[in-house]
């Protein structure tokens, strides 16, 4: 099942308190990014972000779930109608985050 272009927005506007959330549509789901760092996507109307070490503790009863069959494990961010905390999860994860890899011109 595709995610809503209306759960996107929910979603965005959840952020909108944070400088440079972008998305990506990708195969009927969004990619987040924060600041050009991938945080996660909504994958069928879930938010799911990357399970890096301050995504867990900032959330501890957090779950796992799959973003889709055949993809690593991501944690399931259940408070997604607590804008606060949505904005704290998100500045706490920065940090830990990969930077984007450059890609190589042909």
């Amino acid at each position: 099942m595709a995610s809503s272009k209306e759960y996107l927005e929910f979603i965005l506007g959840q952020l909108s308190d944070l400088n440079e959330i972008t998305y990506r549509a990708m195969m009927g789901e969004f990619v987040i990014y924060y600041c050009g760092k991938i945080v996660g996507g909504i994958y069928d109307d879930r938010l799911l972000v990357k399970p890096v070490k301050s995504a867990i503790s900032y959330m501890p009863t957090v779950s796992y779930e799959l973003p889709y069959e055949g993809a690593k494990e991501m944690l399931l961010v259940d408070e997604v109608d607590n804008k606060e905390f949505l904005t704290g999860l998100f500045n706490a994860m920065y940090e830990e985050l990969p930077t984007p890899k450059s890609k190589k011109k042909k």
